[in-house]
């Protein structure tokens, strides 16, 4: 049954209200082609018919095996009970726990989720998640900003371009400086940063793979009063050193590694961890354990500093909820691989990763372009134009050879393998390379 809330009388009411004679004329403004498009819709079909069709489109979808492509989304191992959970309805119904005392199931999933952030990172407190990974660069920029109440944002050109291009939208918002230092031989060099800066951002491993040595921006950044965001893949935190220790500040990043399929590019997660002394710049919203008062474990939500809770100036951002269905996925992929197991599927895909850059490498005319070692990803030099190459590939049926952006060099291309790969897939990518380059 349809619902509509106005009747005739309330309409009559409004346009009288308005000094208008009849509805179309609140629309005055918008162009005709708008008001009354010309819609091109196909003949209606039978349930029957929808399926088959559905099926069709679906059959269109490459396997896991095949997908190579670097810079993004990559196939990772998905324990079958995370989307078994994430499809119950208290999870994939839920909305923003406002009242504890009905949700506390919801609100302890993602205190959890919390914790294992912090484990990961290194760091201190992590809130209820992002939206990806580059809104939760800018918010983490935005966070070192309000607390140095400093106007220079100094960013690596390892980071992804594409977090970078959110990040500048965000920071001319905000009528923020940002400046960018290049990569020397596929790494960050050691950099100094002047008296207004203040957030220094590195990414490792870094766009083009590179597993970076943050120390000397650490302590640079340090020195001049700057606060450091460290952009870093979750899953490669099971095997390196985490930002905390690194003495950044504010890590950030992407939860797709985490248990999240790629589903065409979304929707994944960000996260964002912070030192406690910044807990209280902290965006969107963050879930504590607290007791009633029997003396009772219960959870609440806390530090909500969103728009929708106090006044937009006093706002620590605009962002009205989270990504709170695929970051609870992130966090029972955790509690179902423990760190055992995620230091173990974070190893078969760093050797998966290397076994194809050498596969790659011995084909005449390509080269390796990222210093090693180096994570899931890794960029090679090839002797074609990237774009032709990654269209001939998809031809064959393989989506690898992301073309690079050319502020890193001329005919790169990112490659990525996980432990989703066997070595026939290796194999069969290496032979379909071969023979578009040739």
């Amino acid at each position: 049954m349809d619902f509509t809330p106005h009747t005739p009388e309330d309409v009559r009411e409004m346009l009288a209200e308005l000094g208008l004679e009849e509805l179309r004329e609140l629309f005055a403004d918008l162009p005709e082609a708008l008001l009354e498009p010309e819609l091109s819709l196909p003949e209606p079909a039978s349930e029957q018919e929808i399926l088959a069709h559905l099926r069709e489109l679906a059959a269109k979808n490459s396997p896991a095996d095949r997908a190579f492509l670097g810079g993004g989304p990559r196939p990772h191992f998905v324990p079958s009970l995370v989307p078994a959970l994430a499809q119950r309805g208290e999870f994939l119904t839920a909305y923003t726990p406002y009242q504890p005392e009905v949700s506390q199931g919801v609100l302890q999933a993602v205190f959890e989720y919390q914790t294992m952030i912090a484990e990961l990172t290194g760091l201190d407190v992590s809130n209820a998640s992002l939206y990806d990974g580059a809104a939760a660069l800018a918010e983490g920029v935005l966070l070192a900003l309000r607390q140095t109440r400093r106007m220079g944002v100094v960013v690596s050109q390892g980071v992804h371009p594409e977090y970078r291009q959110v990040l500048a939208t965000y920071l001319h918002a905000v009528g923020a400086e940002l400046r960018t230092v290049d990569l020397e031989g596929g790494l960050t060099p050691p950099a100094a940063f002047a008296g207004d800066v203040g957030a220094v951002v590195l990414q490792s491993p870094n766009f083009l793979g590179a597993i970076e040595n943050p120390a000397p921006w650490v302590e640079a950044a340090h020195a001049s009063g700057a606060l450091v965001v460290y952009v870093a893949d979750p899953l490669s935190l099971a095997l390196l050193k985490p930002p905390g220790e690194w003495g950044a500040d504010i890590a950030v990043g992407d939860g797709q590694s985490l248990g999240n399929p790629m589903n065409f590019g979304g929707p994944h997660f960000g996260y964002i961890a912070v030192r406690e002394k910044l807990m209280r710049q902290l965006p969107g919203r963050l879930v504590s354990q607290t007791h009633d008062v029997d003396g009772r474990r219960g959870y609440v939500l806390a530090l909500a500093a969103r728009e929708q809770h106090i006044r937009r100036a006093k706002a620590k951002s605009n962002i009205t909820t989270n990504a709170q269905l695929t970051a609870l996925m992130g966090a029972m992929h955790l509690a179902a691989l423990g760190p055992r197991g995620l230091a173990e599927l974070a190893a078969a895909t760093v050797a998966r990763s290397h076994e194809l850059a050498g596969r790659l490498t011995a084909i005449f005319g390509v080269e390796l372009a990222t210093p090693e070692p180096f994570f899931a990803e890794f960029a090679v030099r090839l002797p074609l134009p990237a774009k032709r190459v990654r269209s001939a590939l998809a031809a064959r049926g393989w989506h690898a050879a992301t073309p690079v952006p050319a502020e890193y060099g001329e005919n790169l291309a990112l490659f990525a393998a996980t432990e989703r790969h066997s070595e026939a897939d290796l194999a069969g990518l290496a032979t379909a390379l071969e023979e578009v380059l040739s």
